[in-house]
């Protein structure tokens, strides 16, 4: 057991991680999101069958011992096509969702550390810009540029970009009054140096907090523009792109060909926000 000069030793970051390990949500959120980890970085090796191969014989074959969660309209096991469809969404929506942290980091730090015009324009436009919805951007730009994995990141990136970038302005605003800013700018530090190596360690709980949120709805803007068609593309059993196909099939009694992407899709988000509380929680104890 610790002794009590050991917990006023700990940093900062050790009390944060300290607050993870003994919050409950946190650990529920990070096993749900660390099970579909493990099935896209290894789930072909242990799935039972090819996720890829049809067997038209066995077409919508109800679950059973053979086919724990039945097949589809073309004889694909749903089971082995859930596990390994996680890959393609657990690669595009944190891929996008670093894009946007990384970019709206920048524009929150430029906006909230100079303020003035720049903040002024800047703002309107960032306003603007999230008055469209995402799925109305993502169609526009994925129409013009094509449809692949990038388009879909950098679409959604961006889409997200802003949101970020305006949690980050009101941490600057905060932060750039306070007086190691002022001491910064008395030794004529750059503004980038101000920015990046002075501000920027100081306001990386809300960008941490709101980077988990943004995944969360980054895994629901990936799979909605899969099931349109504009996402993720055939052959990949991808969760959103298996409901589009499938989903026809609900009329004729054949439910498991779209319960259980939409149950994997809905676990993942709950994860992913299990783990987002914790970590807010973490950082406000």
């Amino acid at each position: 057991m610790p002794s009590p000069d050991a917990e006023t030793r700990r940093s900062p970051w050790g009390e944060v991680l300290h607050s993870l390990l003994r919050s409950g949500t946190f650990l529920t959120g990070f096993g749900i999101v660390l099970f579909w980890v493990i099935c896209a970085l290894l789930g072909e090796h242990f799935v039972p069958y090819d996720a890829l191969a049809d067997d038209i014989i066995n077409a919508l074959a109800p679950p059973s011992a053979e086919h724990w969660f039945g097949t589809d309209q073309i004889g694909r096991d749903v089971f082995s096509r859930v596990i390994v469809g996680s890959r393609d969404i657990l690669t595009v929506a944190p891929l996008a969702t670093i894009l946007a942290t990384v970019a709206g980091t920048a524009l929150g730090l430029l906006i909230g550390y100079f303020r003035g015009i720049v903040d002024d324009i800047v703002s309107r436009v960032l306003e603007a810009f999230m008055a469209i919805p995402v799925v109305i951007i993502a169609l526009l730009a994925i129409v013009a540029l094509g449809t692949s994995k990038i388009t879909v990141i950098v679409v959604i990136g961006l889409s997200f970009a802003p949101i970020i970038a305006r949690t980050v302005r009101s941490a600057v605003l905060a932060e750039r009054e306070l007086d190691y800013v002022a001491a910064a700018k008395l030794r004529h530090e750059g503004a980038l140096h101000t920015m990046f190596v002075e501000i920027l360690p100081n306001v990386v709980p809300p960008i941490l907090v709101e980077t988990t949120v943004r995944l969360g709805y980054a895994i629901f803007a990936v799979a909605t523009l899969s099931f349109m068609g504009f996402g993720i593309q055939p052959p990949s059993p991808d969760w959103g792109l298996s409901i589009s196909s499938n989903y026809g099939m609900i009329g004729g009694g054949f439910w498991w060909t779209v319960l259980f992407d939409a149950l994997s899709i809905a676990s993942l988000v709950i994860g992913v926000n299990l783990v987002a509380d914790g970590v807010h929680g973490a950082f406000n104890d």
